[in-house]
């Protein structure tokens, strides 16, 4: 399945060279995973790349059955240059394996591909990017979901979920349930892992990674029933 905006996409690339609020001028036309990392190396579309690091494009199998969507790079992830690498990554590397899904069955990446943050002392502490910085970046994403054409698409936290299903859409309401999208065949939100590492006690985060395990074990259910 195509996604809606793909043809959208491709048309803008090719007209908007001059806009400096948005990435579209800088996605290949005939665009590949390896191509898009490359360009997006020097993207300047939103203020954001003066204080990351680096982008921080999407990373794994380019046969992948599933796409995984966070909202942006953390500090680990902004020095790696790789996406989920830090203590969230770590979670949900975990929760993969518990769900029973294989890590090459995955693509991850984010909807915004530089780290937001302001500083707390010595630590660089996450902020939430703003509408404009997710717009400026969602050609990227665009472009990810049009050259691998996932069958699922799983969005991890608010921020993703809005960015992809709607500004209305709530993950508290509609968390684990798959719904209905031109993105992809099967569409479903949940948390993203670093709210559980956010929860205030350990009774509360072993409850919430259970939560998010039964999440992921539904998308296995239909990754494993895909032919």
């Amino acid at each position: 399945m195509k996604p809606r905006f793909a043809e959208k996409a491709t048309s803008r690339n090719r007209t908007a060279a001059s806009d400096s609020d948005s990435a579209a001028s800088l996605v290949p036309s005939r665009p590949t995973i390896k191509k898009l990392q490359e360009a997006a190396r020097g993207c300047r579309a939103c203020p954001l790349w003066k204080t990351g690091t680096q982008t921080v494009f999407g990373e794994g199998s380019r046969h992948a059955k599933v796409i995984f969507v966070g909202e942006q790079p953390g500090n680990d992830e902004d020095l790696a240059g790789k996406p989920f690498v830090g203590p969230a990554g770590k979670l949900l590397d975990k929760a993969l394996v518990e769900a029973g899904i294989k890590r090459d069955e995955v693509y991850v990446t984010n909807a915004v591909k530089h780290f937001k943050w302001e500083p707390k002392g010595k630590r660089r502490i996450h902020k939430k990017p703003s509408g404009r910085e997710i717009a400026a970046c969602r050609p990227w994403l665009e472009a990810e979901l049009e050259v691998l054409r996932p069958k699922v698409l799983v969005c991890l936290g608010a921020t993703a979920a809005q960015a992809l299903l709607g500004k209305e859409f709530r993950v508290s309401r509609r968390r684990g349930e798959f719904v209905e999208s031109p993105l992809a065949e099967h569409v479903v939100a949940t948390v993203h892992p670093s709210s559980i590492l956010r929860a205030p006690d350990d009774e509360t985060r072993h409850s919430e990674m259970a939560r998010f395990i039964k999440d992921l074990k539904k998308v296995a259910k239909v990754i494993h029933g895909l032919k």
